[in-house]
């Protein structure tokens, strides 16, 4: 018998037949492991005890700027009247107010304020402003670099505007800026913002024009799709790692810069406490004197190197090249 008469042969009710209800959603389920971004990206980053370490430092550091003031208010005037409360090193001014104490556990710095409690008090001033000025400018840089990127006509306009503004510096702006509308957190924290974002949306149109015209975007344009869900869900995404390397680098930026322009004095009033101030005030005399200079330094590189080291791991993290088992 050959295959065709075998075939043939062959009752056709054993060849098809219906299935039950219970059948097609056993065939339909498809059998793999349910995949979230964000998970795989945290399992990325905490794999490694040196990131681990490195968060447990930083959490430690933001929740001690931020909660410390609350117990340990600092008053940079408290002994101003007092000359004998100057300058006093850390086993002085302990035996001056009467044995130990937190609050003069670093010392006392050039007008008898407290060092420890000035350091915490500060910190929470140029993190909040941190946090604040990367914030506006992360904002804006992505939504209008992704905008600048994708819009031709947009681009031929920003270019310019670029060009021009870019050559202006920026120490020259902020003072400018500052002159005009006078110090303070806001004032400055508008300096920065005022053309901050334009670098990182700079940045963004670059790499919004690497991937505008891939063939799912196009297929998007072609099906009608507004603008801004085509950036939303078709470009963004695709820059998740992009965005959090920029933001590693941003946040920590802002602190020095913070540093600096206070240094300068182009930073904040003389009646908010930073980072920056306090080092401003003792750089005259750290070689006199170094309790009043080296803690604040000390405690702005930390936050900063640990800032930019954990924006950098988070980005590496991020990238899904990392996730493959």
């Amino acid at each position: 018998m050959t295959n065709n008469e075998a075939f043939e042969n062959v009752n056709e009710e054993e060849l098809f037949r219906f299935l039950r209800e219970d059948e097609k959603v056993s065939s339909e389920k498809i059998v793999a492991p349910r995949y979230s971004y964000w998970k795989s990206v945290f399992r990325v980053f905490f794999k490694k005890k040196s990131n681990i370490f490195m968060l447990v430092v930083l959490v430690l550091l933001l929740l001690s700027a931020f909660i410390c003031p609350l117990f340990m208010p600092y008053d940079m005037m408290e002994n101003i009247t007092n000359p004998a409360t100057y300058n006093l090193s850390p086993a002085a001014a302990m035996k001056y107010f009467g044995g130990f104490s937190f609050k003069w556990m670093l010392g006392s710095g050039g007008m008898g304020n407290s060092i420890f409690y000035g350091i915490f008090s500060s910190a929470r001033t140029s993190l909040m402003l941190a946090f604040i000025c990367a914030a506006i400018n992360m904002f804006l840089g992505i939504v209008l670099g992704a905008v600048w990127g994708y819009s031709k006509k947009v681009d031929a306009v920003m270019l310019v505007i670029y060009n021009i503004v870019a050559n202006v510096p920026l120490i020259l702006l902020v003072t400018v800026i500052v002159y005009i509308i006078g110090t303070g957190f806001w004032s400055l924290i508008f300096s920065l913002c005022v053309t901050g974002w334009l670098g990182i949306a700079f940045f963004f149109r670059t790499q919004v024009m690497i991937i505008r015209d891939r063939e799912y975007s196009l297929a998007s344009r072609c099906l009608g799709t507004p603008l801004p869900r085509i950036i939303t869900k078709n470009i963004l995404p695709f820059l998740t790692s992009v965005i959090v390397t920029i933001l590693a680098t941003e946040l920590p930026s802002y602190i020095s810069m913070e540093v600096y322009l206070s240094f300068l004095g182009l930073g904040l009033s003389a009646e908010l406490p930073s980072l920056g101030r306090m080092i401003s005030l003792a750089q005259s005399a750290f070689l006199i004197y170094p309790w009043e200079f080296w803690p604040p330094v000390f405690f702005a590189s930390v936050l900063t190197i640990l800032l930019y080291l954990l924006g950098q791991k988070l980005a590496d993290a991020s990238d899904p090249r990392t996730h493959m088992m």
